[in-house]
């Protein structure tokens, strides 16, 4: 089994009403906030989003002139994608762990809130680095943030989506990727630092550099730039050994004589 949880047709429903609520609301906005800025959308790039979910994430990108693709394996929760993005999105149905793309087939792959179902979290990013010819960028619940620890508590009475979740830290994103890639290009930031908290004045603060260096916000954003790495193989060099001939010695002995 690839994936730690599968959404059923149920919990379809159920993720997209959590978001139609107020904060969770405000929540989902200031993340994908802060993807957008990491991904830098252009028209014509190739975005792909790796556990599409029911089209929320790809949402915002839809009128920036993108090439975007989702793929998830609920096929409830790519019904109710399908129904939000209607024509203007490709889904497919498939795990992150193995994605059914051919190498750089796209500019960016995306892993939002789906990384922490995953349960080969690493397969899921080096999968997402191979098919991604520029850049993979992570979207995941902080596991140390404070709201989150509130989470995981909360979910081992009232279970909800967060329980089915694997919770990570900026620190342990970090150690998974050099393991994969090595010292690759990383740039990372965190939001909802304030999330008991909403409004126009809190989501212009959440903005702020200085307020994202935080470890402790409840979102971690991080961008990875794959390094492409070449095999090498040792080249067997084959010296010929030239002939150094000597002149004939009767002929050197002639010419002596004729002097």
């Amino acid at each position: 089994m690839s994936m730690v949880y599968e959404f059923d047709f149920k919990a379809a429903q159920d993720y997209d009403a959590f978001f139609e609520k107020g904060r969770a609301r405000h929540y989902l906005d200031v993340e994908i906030k802060l993807i957008r800025s990491l991904i830098r959308p252009m028209p014509g790039k190739r975005l792909l989003d790796i556990g599409c979910g029911t089209g929320l994430s790809l949402e915002p990108f839809l009128d920036l002139g993108m090439d975007l693709t989702g793929i998830d394996p609920s096929a409830y929760m790519l019904d109710k994608a399908a129904a939000r993005l209607g024509h203007r999105v490709e889904l497919h149905r498939g795990t992150a762990e193995d994605l059914p793309f051919d190498d750089n087939s796209f500019d960016t792959a995306l892993l939002f809130f789906s990384l922490e179902f995953s349960n080969r979290p690493a397969k899921a990013i080096e999968e997402a680095c191979r098919v991604a010819r520029e850049q993979v960028v992570i979207g995941v619940h902080n596991r140390y943030a404070p709201q989150n620890m509130v989470r995981r508590v909360k979910g081992f009475f009232f279970p909800d989506m967060y329980s089915r979740a694997h919770f990570f830290s900026v620190w342990q994103l970090k150690t998974m990727i050099t393991s994969i890639l090595g010292k690759v290009p990383v740039k990372w930031r965190t939001t909802v630092q304030f999330p008991f908290m909403s409004g126009g004045l809190i989501s212009r603060m959440e903005s702020f550099s200085l307020i994202q260096w935080s470890y402790w916000g409840s979102f971690i954003g991080m961008r990875i730039k794959p390094v492409p790495k070449f095999r090498t193989r040792p080249l067997v060099l084959k010296i010929r050994n030239s002939k150094i001939y000597e002149p004939a010695t009767g002929l050197a002995l002639g010419c002596r004589r004729e002097e």
